[in-house]
């Protein structure tokens, strides 16, 4: 029954629907077919899904070209030096293997957190009888009963419903709670968000009363559809883990060429085979950057300390990079760009309008008249119209450390938080008006009344609010601007509330009809008439005020910004304009994007500004169609209904404060401050991290370059080799270690924001980052070669020749360090000193040369020798050269460029 029918329960008739699931909506079942259709459904639970075991997770870690190349050189190490060395490159390799396997573990809680989330009791009939049992029991045609407060246990078709309301924002995006209705639906499409008669699991009661007959179970619910979304989604590979992988596929082909190119030469040319091995070994040392995979993690890192003081908690390192590649932002509506506070932004009242300010639960601001003005003492029709709000409520408005909150209903917090605005403030309303009766909301008539003493007179007043249309039709009068009561023109109350709804607003009316004071109680006979109207309430959830910088500087960056949201589409749309969405006119709605093909959605997503009344799927469905063209795309949300989608995005971003659990596991970032404007500073770190990555691998490629193009010349001239592989071991790891890991610690360059997007598919080095690398490696191989040549014929030694050879390296290095600060820009203009790390940097360096050059206890190990002045004249003659060249190459292709322009 559950699959013939799937999710058309709400267009079916309540008695077909007991009918087909064989269950009475008086006693439920009974204990046989309980236990028969437990045996068939199996528990109400979600399925875990059978993941990859631990171990093949661990091994999957070093399934990457770039491990490739470090275990390479562990080889490489081990028969050229010994194990120990060998040893210290696999530590590195097993360390970046851990971290990755824990916080891949971490990422796959999601569904774990999932099942969490189901409820564990339940209040249900059978044998006639109401009982609590657990949830997991629960199976098709099980009669559920419901109550403020509880946790929707199973997806429920509703029999019955008593003023309903059941908060899904988790589930649909829908910012306040949803009014139920047990009456059928017609259309079979109906979009989940509107599904007035159905109640899903894990969504919550946050009123009155319900009866419902289970219609899913388990997986076949909602929740589980999510989490077999969840589950198929695939964490893609960010833009750096992409090309990084690419670039290192490109190293193993071209290592392993030049070594074979190399043991070739030197077997042709008669070289005995040992000696050839040995140089083709040292050749391929030489060419591995086996700091480089360190230096990228470490970046990474500070990347993800720099974020944390800015308030993004990066769960997934490579996710640090992939902010800063960002082309697409997909953004949830509800408590992402809006506050998920309902706030009156706009009261009518005595026929005048009146603007609210302040936002959210804060009851901190005042009202200004359509002009702008302040208002200092209230007009008495604006203070009859808040009154009412605070007094027909049954919400309350706390300060909890500092901090506003409502207990209760949203809409009705926002009455109280206007009320208290207006000078009426709770703990007085009771004492002045204390409530006598009230009549409790109820859809059928679409009001709430409560009947209050009216301080000193004796003489009852009953306050109504309500929907306009209700009270429309029992109003006779209303309030003038001086207070006076005058008859009623509806028509012109009907039209300006179309006006104020046009603008995305949830209107609420407001009356009040005084009683005899011998009324003790209040029935609906009592205000189906003569009530005298005040007035408008219209509130809405209202963007973050640092949203519409947020989203302002993202598309200055040249990001697209989209809202992806369960919420209606003429609230969406009016949030989207506020933000200032580009594009937000363009709205398609889930119905709208069902009937559209996967080709015409892609041409859809690229003019459309807002997707409303999306489901998971149609969310999971945009962000692929979103990265079908080239994009990168980052997917915020809060909800459960957000989880697959965060998954699938190249860089998924949860709420820390209102998001769920299952979206914060899915999520590859996470903002502990719910603030949109915190992803603005992570896209700019992300960028930052980018280029001081592309700093460090420029910087570092030269010196392996030049060190390969050393052993190659000394290999086909048939030379002794003037860098023993030991010593290049010792360059590569510890430069890279001292001194290019102070380019990760590079601050942001200035525009870094005013720049568009990378292009996804453009390669981490350009033409001209690559032209840099090949003339700075030229530069280490004349300067090593020529002057280790120069040394022998001085007749110095060769251990001192090779101490020169190394040097040389290093100093280049050292020099090319301020060079490499910047891509673009001339270290004289952003400062020699504005990175106080490179100078540490630089002396630690030049100390370890020193005890490279001159510790006896180093020199028996790397066959070092001491230098004196004229050597060290000439070494460091050759950092300045190159630093000077550098620079000339940088001003003229900035030359270029600029005239290309």
């Amino acid at each position: 029954m559950q699959t013939l029918l799937g999710k058309h329960w709400h267009h079916l008739p309540k008695e077909e629907i007991l009918e087909l699931l064989e269950t009475d909506e008086v006693n439920g079942l009974d204990l046989f077919e309980l236990n028969h259709r437990q045996e068939r459904f199996g528990p109400n639970a979600l399925t875990q899904q059978k993941g990859k075991s631990p171990f093949i997770r661990f091994l999957l870690q070093f399934n990457n070209p770039l491990i490739y190349v470090l275990i390479a050189s562990s080889i490489v190490t081990a028969l050229v030096k010994g194990w120990v060395d060998a040893a210290i490159i696999m530590g590195v390799v097993m360390i970046n293997a851990i971290v990755g396997f824990i916080q891949e573990s971490r990422a796959e809680n999601a569904i774990n957190a999932l099942v969490k989330s189901m409820v564990a009791e339940a209040t249900v009939l059978r044998s006639g009888k109401k009982e609590r049992v657990p949830a997991t029991t629960l199976v098709p045609g099980d009669i559920v009963v419901l109550q403020s407060g509880d946790k929707v246990p199973a997806d429920l078709r509703l029999m019955q419903d008593r003023e309903l309301q059941i908060a899904e924002a988790a589930l649909t995006g829908e910012s306040v709670p949803v009014q139920k209705n047990s009456g059928q639906l017609m259309a079979t499409d109906t979009p989940l968000s509107d599904r007035r008669n159905m109640a899903y699991a894990t969504t919550l009661v946050t009123y009155g009363q319900g009866v419902g007959v289970v219609v899913a179970t388990g997986d076949g619910t909602e929740i589980g559809r999510i989490s077999q979304l969840i589950a198929q989604a695939q964490s893609l590979e960010t833009p750096l883990t992409r090309k990084i992988a690419e670039f290192s596929r490109l190293l193993l082909v071209v290592l392993s060429g030049v070594a074979i190119l190399a043991f070739g030469i030197g077997l042709l040319r008669g070289q005995p085979f040992a000696d050839t091995l040995t140089t083709s070994i040292a050749l391929a040392v030489a060419s591995i950057p086996e700091g480089l995979p360190a230096a990228v993690t470490v970046t990474l890192a500070i990347g993800v300390s720099r974020m944390a003081k800015r308030r993004a908690i990066i769960r997934k390192l490579p996710a640090v990079e992939a902010l800063g590649s960002t082309t697409v932002i997909c953004s949830d509506k509800t408590g992402t760009l809006t506050q998920n506070q309902m706030t009156v932004q706009v009261v009518y009242a005595g026929k005048r309008y009146y603007n609210v300010e302040g936002s959210g639960y804060d009851p901190r601001g005042g009202f200004l008249t359509e002009a702008g003005q302040t208002i200092t003492d209230l007009p008495m029709p604006l203070q009859r119209v808040l009154l009412v709000g605070a007094l027909v409520n049954d919400s309350h408005l706390q300060n909890n450390n500092g901090a506003w909150q409502i207990q209760g209903d949203p809409t009705e917090g926002a009455l109280m938080v206007s009320g208290f605005k207006g000078g009426f403030e709770e703990k007085n309303l009771q004492r002045q008006y204390p409530r006598n009766d009230v009549i409790p909301f109820e859809s059928a008539y679409q009001y709430m009344a409560t009947l209050h003493g009216n301080g000193e007179n004796p003489q009852k007043i009953a306050f109504v609010k309500g929907s306009v249309e209700a009270l429309l039709a029992r109003s006779t009068h209303i309030m003038d601007a001086e207070g006076n009561v005058v008859a009623i023109n509806p028509e012109a109350i009907v039209a300006i509330a179309d006006t104020l709804a046009a603008r995305g607003l949830r209107l609420l009316g407001f009356a009040e009809k005084a009683m005899p004071e011998d009324t003790r109680r209040l029935a609906h006979e009592d205000v189906a008439e003569g009530l005298t109207f005040l007035g408008l309430q219209a509130m809405i959830d209202p963007p973050r005020p640092e949203a519409v910088a947020a989203v302002a500087a993202s598309q200055t960056a040249g990001i697209k910004v989209k809202m992806i949201t369960g919420d209606h589409p003429l609230t969406a749309s009016v949030i989207a304009r506020e933000v200032g969405i580009q594009e937000a006119n363009r709205v398609l709605t889930g119905r709208e994007l069902a009937a559209l093909s996967d080709s015409e959605l892609i041409e859809a997503v690229k003019t459309t500004g807002v997707f409303a009344r999306v489901t998971p799927e149609q969310k999971l469905r945009l962000v692929e169609a979103l990265q079908s063209i080239g994009n990168v795309v980052a997917m915020t949300g809060d909800g459960v209904n957000d989880a697959p989608a965060l998954k699938q995005a190249d860089i998924g971003v949860a709420m820390g404060i209102t998001g769920t659990d299952v979206s914060k596991e899915a999520a590859d970032m996470v903002l502990t401050d719910d603030n949109f404007a915190t992803i603005e500073a992570a896209v700019e770190e992300g960028r930052s991290v980018f280029d001081n990555l592309t700093k460090i691998i420029t910087w570092t490629l030269p010196t392996n370059v030049g060190e390969g193009l050393v052993i190659l010349v000394a290999l086909i001239i048939n030379e002794v080799l003037p860098i023993l592989p030991i010593q290049i071991l010792w360059i590569n790891m510890v430069t890279v270690a001292v001194l290019g890991l102070v380019l990760a610690l590079e601050p942001r360059e200035p525009g870094i924001m005013q720049r568009p997007p990378r292009n996804p598919n453009a390669p981490i080095l350009t033409k001209a980052l690559l032209l840099r690398i090949i003339l700075v490696g030229v530069i280490i191989l004349i300067g090593a070669f020529g002057l280790f040549e120069w040394e022998l014929m001085r007749g110095k030694s060769l251990d001192v020749a090779r101490t020169v050879a190394v040097n040389v390296v290093v100093f280049v290095e050292l020099f090319y360090l301020f060079n490499s600060r910047s891509l673009h820009y001339s270290p004289f203009k952003i400062g020699f000193f504005s990175n106080r790390w490179l100078w540490l940097g630089v002396i630690a360096m030049v100390l370890l040369q020193m005890a490279f050059t001159y510790i006896p206890f180093m020199q028996n190990i790397f066959e070092s020798a001491a230098l004196g002045f004229a050597e060290w004249w000439r070494i460091l003659a050759f950092g300045g050269i190159t630093f000077i060249l550098v620079e000339l190459e940088k001003h003229i292709t900035n030359q270029k460029h600029r005239t290309d322009a």
